[in-house]
């Protein structure tokens, strides 16, 4: 059983910049797709971006489009979100996720969350 923690959250202005990173155990890693989801404060948790289990393929949803870029390191077991010139609106808790597959990720088929990382961007 993979379990996950989540890192790297913070306060940053609007514009900046901040790196998550999401820590596996177990040595399942490399069998699961991998996800970050966000949950804003009175709203449902939401799909961000994926990537495959081999790393060959990311998936973004519309509104983080060219500023987050999502990536695997199947040697460290670790995930990362990088996020550039976020927008308060991008202000939540993240959470990393692991699932079986992508579509799986997409469709909140999730096999472990991590406890989530605070971000907040201010204006």
């Amino acid at each position: 059983q993979v379990q996950l923690v989540e890192s790297g959250g913070g306060l940053v202005q609007a514009g900046g910049s901040l790196r998550l990173s999401c820590a596996a155990s177990g040595r399942t890693f490399s069998w699961f797709g991998m996800g970050w989801f966000r949950q804003a404060p009175g709203k449902e948790r939401e799909f961000v971006s994926a990537i495959t289990s081999s790393g060959d393929s990311t998936h973004c949803e519309d509104s983080v489009k060219g500023r987050f870029a999502i990536s695997r390191d199947n040697v460290e077991n670790t995930v990362y979100l990088q996020m550039n010139n976020l927008k308060p609106e991008d202000t939540a808790v993240y959470y990393c996720a692991a699932a079986l597959s992508v579509a799986f990720l997409k469709t909140y088929r999730i096999n472990k969350w991590g406890q989530g990382t605070q971000v907040t961007v201010s204006s």
